[in-house]
């Protein structure tokens, strides 16, 4: 992060947000930035085509811009914007860090949500000194439960950053962390939410399998965890504890704990986390050429 006393954007000036793609997480950010009260208004995002502009236009309020209908759409996009947010795929990047380069203001933050995509990638298609910041987040900002690592690249200060936070920060849990520790982050919260799914598959299907109705059993599994993820929210909630808290000694959930360990599960997890986070690392190296 730069130590450069440059003034920057901050959190109490960001008035203009582009957003260059709405995808899944792109889409969900936005959704997000709207939830937590950003006036709409200020808004404008690019998509591919007229009628997906105009289904999001009145879905969210927002101006949009069809990338079909105007090969400049993405320019037009940001050149009143004060944050920038990079949707496209991975292998995108550099052809959006081309189309938006000359039309940025010199002090706009641009953020980066494709995964894998390091901050010195996207540094390398803007100008020299363009703040960037590339983020981790999840699809629960949808619903205002979201969770987002941030990691400024070279140029970006500190107060870029905090305009990035305060963007974020009504629509879930932000915390900044370094840019190498955000493979371990993807694992853990940028792909959970599927986690959580998975476990909820699994739980609606050894109710069938002990014979309950489809249907009931996708619902006691659906509403549990969700009600667990509840309980979770408070700041102060240890997983440990609350587990201890409905596991007696000897009874059905201790079984089923025990269960799950001779299976392996807690190392399965750990499996598959580590899996997540080396094919980030290897997805980077690709771009990377």
């Amino acid at each position: 992060m730069s130590s450069s006393n440059t003034p920057r954007t901050d959190a109490r000036t960001v008035r203009n947000l582009a957003f260059i793609g709405t995808g899944n997480m792109n889409g969900a950010i936005l959704r997000g930035i709207l939830a937590s009260g950003f006036d709409a208004g200020n808004i404008t995002a690019t998509v591919r085509g007229r009628d997906k502009a105009a289904a999001l236009a009145a879905d969210t309020g927002v101006r949009t811009l069809a990338t079909h209908d105007d090969a400049a759409a993405n320019s037009h996009a940001v050149a009143e914007a004060d944050v920038v947010f990079l949707g496209v795929k991975p292998v995108g990047i550099q052809d959006a860090c081309r189309d938006i380069a000359a039309a940025l203001k010199p002090e706009a933050v641009v953020v980066s949500v494709a995964a894998a995509v390091t901050t010195a990638m996207i540094e390398a298609g803007l100008p020299a000194g363009q703040p960037v910041v590339r983020s981790m987040p999840n699809t629960p900002l949808t619903v205002g439960k979201g969770v987002v690592a941030l990691s400024g690249g070279t140029s970006a200060s500190e107060a870029d950053v905090a305009a990035v936070v305060g963007l974020f920060s009504g629509a879930g849990l932000v915390r900044v962390v370094p840019e190498e520790q955000l493979d371990a982050v993807s694992a853990v919260s940028g792909s959970g939410p599927a986690y959580a799914f998975y476990l909820a598959e699994a739980m609606a299907r050894a109710g069938e399998e002990l014979g309950l109705d489809a249907e009931l059993s996708r619902d006691l599994a659906r509403a549990t965890v969700a009600g667990a993820g509840a309980m979770l929210d408070d700041p102060a909630a240890d997983p440990s504890q609350l587990r201890t808290a409905v596991t007696s000694p000897n009874g059905t959930t201790q079984a089923a704990l025990e269960g799950f360990d001779a299976a392996g599960i807690p190392a399965g997890i750990a499996s598959g986390a580590r899996a997540a986070a080396d094919r980030a690392a290897e997805i980077t190296r690709e771009l990377a050429g």
